[in-house]
């Protein structure tokens, strides 16, 4: 089996300024990162500029949407062509707050994946089941069509990362336990070998968010098909280190 270098995201989302991300992008460019991990911040659009001049190059970054079309008359919208143009190469798309909260829908979502993918960005792509969902015993059901919307619109998976969240473990301190993330890590791995290729199956990096912290990190980090996080609040305080050194 290939290694698959672990993946660490910070995703900021509508957080912080100047000041307070200054002081976070301070802490990362001093702090001795697990050189193996491969850390990606997701900052706000406005800061897009901010956080990649500032940052060490070494540390990626990444957008946190973007639309499907390169420009036009899209007020509010930005594209992978801007950011881009911005030293950024990486876009988290199919957020389930852009899905719950904004009503984005899978055709949407692939849409902008494959222009995404099109321009050169490195992807990001969320999928996950709600608590009623999990309940209903249907989380295999729904994390397979999500992943498929996503598939079905990437020719190069070389630049993609699966991010599985359950939507019931974000921002709520509930976490997945790590057998629980696990077994849908695993499943999902086997769709992808079975509806992809095998060889795609063994190298996507499938990595896991919801409320994880310093004190998650460690076990969840030790299991076979976890291959890193998508981390939300802990990603904006010094914790986030640790997140990083995980699997040191």
């Amino acid at each position: 089996i290939m290694s698959r270098k672990f993946f660490v995201g910070g995703n900021w989302k509508m957080n912080g300024d100047k000041k307070s991300l200054g002081e976070i992008i301070n802490t990362l460019n001093s702090a001795k990162l697990d050189p193996n991990t491969e850390v990606v911040c997701g900052a706000p659009s406005i800061y897009l500029d901010f956080a990649r001049s500032k940052l060490d190059p070494k540390i990626g970054v990444a957008a946190q949407n973007c639309y499907k079309v390169a420009k036009g008359a899209f007020t509010g919208e930005i594209s992978p062509a801007m950011i881009k143009d911005c030293g950024v190469n990486w876009v988290i798309l199919g957020h389930s707050e852009r899905r719950w909260v904004f009503g984005e829908t899978d055709e949407l979502i692939g849409q902008k994946c494959a222009h995404a993918l099109e321009n050169g960005l490195g992807v990001i792509a969320c999928i996950g089941e709600k608590l009623d969902e999990r309940e209903a015993g249907i989380t295999e059901k729904v994390v397979n069509a999500q992943t498929k919307h996503f598939a079905d619109n990437i020719k190069d998976w070389s630049k993609v990362v699966l991010a599985y969240e359950p939507v019931w473990a974000i921002g709520t301190g509930k976490t997945a336990s790590p057998a629980q993330a696990q077994e849908v890590h695993d499943k999902l791995r086997q769709w992808v070998k079975a509806n992809v290729s095998a060889e795609v199956g063994n190298s996507v990096r499938i990595i896991y968010g919801g409320s994880v912290t310093g004190g998650t990190c460690k076990e969840l980090a030790s299991m076979a098909d976890v291959d890193g996080f998508l981390v939300g609040g802990a990603a904006l305080k010094p914790e986030f280190v640790d997140i990083i050194n995980a699997k040191q």
